[in-house]
Order: C-alpha cells, then sequence, then structure tokens
C-alpha cells in the first residue's frame, strides 16, 4: 500500500484532465482550440496542464518505479509551458490532450486501489466541490 498523501495529487491530476476532456470536446484541431474566444481555452488548459505536472512531481517515487509511465515527461511539459510564455505550442498542446491524457488517467485510475485509505477518501472527495467531475470512480 502507498502512502494516502498520493490521493490529493491524484484526485487532483484527474479532476483536471476531465475539466481539459470538457474545454476541449467541441475543437476539431489545434488551430480551432487556439484561436477560440481569443485563447480563452487554450489558456484554461495550459494552467491546468501545469497544475498537473505540479502534482505529477508530487507522487511518491515508488509509484511511478511500480507503474510504468512517461512521469518525467509530464514534469517536464509542466516546465515548459510554465517558463515558455511566448512559445507554447498549440498543436503539442492539442497532442498531448488527445494522444497521452487518456493514457495517463488510465494508469491512475489503476494506482488509486493500491493507496491507504483510499475507499474512505474517495467518498469524501466526490463530496467536495473540487472533485466534481470524478464520479466515475464511484463504485458500481
Amino acid at each position: 500500500m502507498y502512502s494516502d498523501k498520493n490521493l490529493i495529487y491524484i484526485f487532483t491530476i484527474l479532476e483536471a484532465i476531465e475539466k481539459i476532456f470538457i474545454y476541449t470536446k467541441k475543437f476539431q484541431d489545434d488551430e480551432e482550440f487556439y484561436e477560440s474566444e481569443n485563447q480563452l481555452y487554450f489558456n484554461a488548459v495550459a494552467n491546468l496542464l501545469i497544475a498537473i505536472g505540479e502534482e505529477n512531481k508530487k507522487i511518491d517515487e515508488q509509484i511511478k518505479l511500480d507503474f510504468s509511465f512517461s512521469w518525467n515527461d509530464i514534469s517536464r511539459m509542466r516546465d515548459k509551458i510554465s517558463h515558455n510564455y511566448r512559445g507554447i505550442s498549440p498543436y503539442i498542446v492539442w497532442d498531448i490532450i488527445k494522444n497521452s491524457l487518456e493514457n495517463y488517467k488510465k494508469i491512475l485510475i489503476k494506482i488509486l486501489p493500491n493507496i491507504e485509505d483510499y475507499n474512505d477518501t474517495l467518498e469524501e472527495a466526490l463530496n467536495s466541490a473540487y472533485y466534481t467531475h470524478l464520479d466515475y470512480l464511484k463504485k458500481s
């Protein structure tokens, strides 16, 4: 079992991923996404990707060793976005959304049952106003 401190990081990442999917579902490509509403959606997603990368850095190293994924790429993505104010490529952001986030989400969901107090904390998280898009984690 992994420390329960990882739950908040993973829940936060999953919520950010869900918001990204909501914010981008109406767009067909990176250009439409980037140009829409004076880059409103693009900027929102960029900030959520920064949050994802920051929370990713906090996940215990043992989890990262036990579950194969490009953990360091997620952290590097955060650093590039947060320090490259004028050069964030809408194509790369779009590619991350379309080709990486779903796999990352699957890995995180796979990790959750291996964390201490997962079931107790899950109910509390799902009742909070912050984690409103994680109902799919409820047991059937």
